[in-house]
């Protein structure tokens, strides 16, 4: 129960720096999927995201006991995770294609799915962390909200100014991604205990998925085209070009 001063302190610093971890993931695919939205709409985008992983968090906090007895439900996780990191990119490449670029319920079905992966991952370390102390795992929950809420809408912002930052935040969603799939009880049977191959695997796959995204970034910047420029919704493109003074 963790009632050593000392021992209590330690597991506040350990479930800090896993929130700040895990739920930087969260903030992360909120923001990039909510990027493209609308200044209204992408408010909506984080609140509602936001308020939907808190939500599982508490949900998942109550079963996770259950949760731990799933084979495989790391490994599922983990592939979910890097095909969300996948689709991200790619929705953000297509935008310039849809006059609209990403709707609100893309960005919010985007969110959800991954809320529920990293929802997951986040409240079952806090629950090896706080080792069954209700107090320590009410703390990590609190901590979570946040984070969770103000560091979304912050990345968010942030992309749409750096473009490449992109590249970066699908990258840790990746690796996050890999590392659960070879981290999986099951999966790690599976695989020779060789520490190098579980650095490797999540490494290789965060490279598959970043590979088209960070191509298509070098060519247009070796064109001289800024990637926000590039990105645009078609719809404002043309409506610059209209406008008095446009081209």
């Amino acid at each position: 129960m963790l009632e050593n001063p000392v021992a209590l302190m330690a597991g506040v610093l350990s479930i800090v720096v896993v929130d700040l971890v895990l739920s930087g993931d969260n903030a992360i695919v909120i923001g990039m999927a909510a990027r493209r939205l609308p200044p209204r709409q992408r408010r909506m985008a984080i609140i509602l995201g936001g308020g939907g992983a808190i939500l599982l968090r508490v949900l998942f906090a109550a079963i996770a006991a259950v949760l731990l007895a799933i084979p495989l439900l790391g490994a599922a996780g983990g592939l979910l995770l890097l095909g969300i990191a996948w689709k991200l990119l790619r929705e953000g490449e297509a935008a310039h294609d849809v006059s609209e670029g990403v709707s609100l319920f893309g960005a919010l079905r985007t969110i959800i799915m991954a809320d529920v992966v990293m929802s997951l991952d986040n409240i079952l370390a806090i629950a090896g962390v706080s080792h069954g102390n209700v107090g320590l795992l009410l703390f990590g929950l609190l901590l979570s909200m946040p984070l969770i809420l103000f560091g979304s809408g912050l990345i968010a912002n942030a992309i749409n100014r750096l473009p490449w930052l992109a590249l970066v935040g699908a990258g840790v969603l990746a690796w996050t991604g890999g590392a659960m799939l070879v981290e999986d009880q099951v999966v790690a049977g599976w695989l020779p205990h060789i520490e190098s191959l579980h650095l490797a695997i999540p490494g290789l796959l965060t490279a598959a998925v970043l590979a088209p995204s960070l191509r298509r970034y070098l060519a247009l910047r070796s064109r001289g085209v800024r990637p926000q420029e590039a990105s645009a919704p078609r719809q404002l493109q043309t409506s610059t070009r209209n406008a008095p003074g446009g081209r």
